[in-house]
């Protein structure tokens, strides 16, 4: 029988969950349990689809086409596998579903309610993965708070999941906060308690709490957690606060959560977790050789949030080249002709991001210029990659109107254009192209190098496309498409070969990166701005011995 795990929060937002949540699958799935994590969200938006990253980070797009919650990017980076559309569940699907059965006649008349209706399709979502016994062990973050009132109705069907199946079935992690009073030097117990009777009010108590502390928890406070808490005092758990969000799954074991979980579950502990590879990892992470500085130009640099799939991908693609990202945010609704050099001059590399609508826009194509004829390393991503052939054409192929019908429908040289299939919808959450299509390369080009492939599958999610009269004119000035959907003929990566390194890609390779495995080419990228500031230092030093031979 499938066992779950409930990971819940109080006392405030934001202290990681899914951290916690993905850190503790890890240290299962490396114990040799079969374990997946899912994520319910009390708001009532169907996805996150149509959010604005401001409101809610970005929105993480699964294999399957599931615009998700940016959780479940850790979820994947963590275990190494890939969700779905099951694995990320909002109040909006819960309370949309119930509603178009009660529409149908499903419910025969009866009064449609909180409980039973909602709370019985909340417990059979929750259950969903843990059909046909494909996972030993099914983690379930549930979103918000403890206390916020749209976070009720999970609390309760968890209650009800807990008393249907037995405490050693089913069981919830609590993570919380011990707040350090520096004016005091003291850690305060009291909000820890507060979240856990709050949550035992709705008739739910805690198994194991999860406390994040600036300060270590010393022995008589775990005693005293324990005893008001109602918990065992080897059930109170120390989260201090980690230099890497990768730290934790090894703080987590230092901690014994696994075993106290597996042990309250009635199930036996497996195999010692090899973590080698992960160890590793931490390791050229934290002790890098080298360090890069790579702009970032964006439309949402305020919040990280926004491209946290990208600045994980880079910190994948750092280890892995033994180098230190540093990545400097740069606004592009703030870069202009005039102060391009002043902002990019110093960077070993610029990646253009992801995005929607007008604003920042031609900030960004001042970026793409800059790369492009000064030779520093060039990624496009998206929107980036559709600015570059916009930057492309006004300044090589000489087509001052050239733009992308999304930001100007009115163009006579739309080098970017509505694709045919979205230019009859109407409704904008879901619609998009989304998840994971297939891409074939040039056989000689520098993606298929880098790949060391000439097919591959990547991740969607946009609305416009390369358009494709103007295929052999970008082609004959230096720009060449070498990635093709093959059914469609999209162009999916744009090159220019003479350029150490500039490439454009339509789809979202971030997504696709994980510590056991980081994107080759965000690996190939950092390479490539490791090699450009070689050049560049190299270039600086024979200028001073110049100089100096001269002096």
């Amino acid at each position: 029988m499938t066992k779950y795990i409930f990971v819940t929060g109080g006392v405030t937002s934001s202290l990681g969950k899914g951290i916690i949540a993905a850190s503790l699958a890890k240290l299962l799935q490396a114990r040799g349990y079969r374990t997946t994590i899912q994520k319910f969200d009390p708001y009532i938006n169907v996805d996150p689809g149509t959010l604005n990253p401001y409101e809610h980070g970005e929105c993480y797009v699964t294999e399957d086409g599931a615009e998700t919650d940016l959780d479940l990017g850790h979820y994947e980076r963590f275990l190494n596998t890939y969700t779905s559309q099951a694995n990320n569940v909002t109040t909006g699907r819960i309370y949309q579903y119930v509603i178009n059965k009660e529409r149908e006649g499903a419910y025969l008349g009866k009064t449609v309610q909180v409980i039973p209706h909602i709370t019985d399709e909340i417990k059979r979502r929750m259950m969903l993965l843990g059909k046909d016994n494909k996972y030993d062990i099914v983690i379930t973050e549930l979103g918000g708070t403890v206390g916020d009132i749209e976070s009720l109705p999970y609390v309760e069907a968890v209650r009800q999941m807990k008393w249907e199946m037995g405490d050693e079935n089913a069981l919830v992690v609590h993570l919380t906060l011990i707040p350090y009073l520096k004016a005091a030097k003291e850690l305060k117990t009291k909000p820890t308690q507060h979240s856990v009777k709050m949550m035992s009010e709705h008739g739910l108590n805690p198994d194991v709490l999860v406390c994040r502390t600036e300060e270590p928890l010393y022995k008589d406070l775990k005693r005293k957690i324990a005893l008001f808490c109602n918990v065992t005092q080897d059930a109170v758990i120390e989260a201090l606060d980690a230099d890497t969000i990768y730290g934790v799954p090894l703080e987590m074991m230092r901690e014994r959560l696994d075993e106290i979980c597996l042990q309250k579950l009635n199930l036996p502990k497996g195999t010692e977790p090899d973590l080698s590879k992960w160890k590793e990892f931490l390791n050229k992470l934290r002790y890098p050789k080298s360090k890069v500085t790579i702009g970032l130009i964006g439309k949402y640099v305020e919040l990280q949030d926004a491209y946290k799939s990208i600045l994980e991908a880079l910190i994948h693609a750092g280890a892995m080249n033994e180098c230190k990202v540093e990545v400097r945010n740069i606004h592009s609704e703030l870069l202009t002709p005039e102060n391009a050099i002043e902002k990019l001059h110093n960077l070993d590399a610029i990646l253009v991001a992801p995005g929607f609508g007008s604003r920042g826009i031609e900030g960004k194509i001042h970026a793409i210029r800059y790369a492009r004829e000064n030779k520093i390393p060039f990624f496009g991503i998206c929107l980036g990659m559709q600015m570059a052939c916009v930057e492309f054409a006004r300044n090589v192929l000489g087509m001052s109107k050239a733009h992308s019908t999304e930001m100007n429908p009115d163009t006579t040289e739309s080098v970017i254009s509505m694709m045919e299939e979205q230019k009859n919808i109407t409704q904008m959450g879901g619609t998009m192209r989304l998840g994971s299509y297939d891409c074939e390369l040039t056989p000689d080009s520098k993606a298929s190098s880098i790949y060391g492939s000439t097919h591959i599958t990547e991740r969607h999610r946009h609305r416009y496309e390369f358009n494709n009269e103007f295929y052999d004119a970008f082609e004959k000035a230096g720009m060449v498409p070498v990635g093709k959907n093959p059914k469609t003929g999209l162009v999916e990566i744009v090159e220019v070969p003479s350029h150490p390194f500039y490439v454009g890609v339509q789809f979202h390779p971030e997504y696709k990166s994980t510590v056991e495995n980081p994107h080759p080419l965000f690996v190939a990228f950092v390479k490539a701005a490791k090699e450009a500031q070689e050049r560049r230092n190299g270039h600086s030093h024979m200028v001073y011995q110049n100089s100096v031979a001269e002096g």
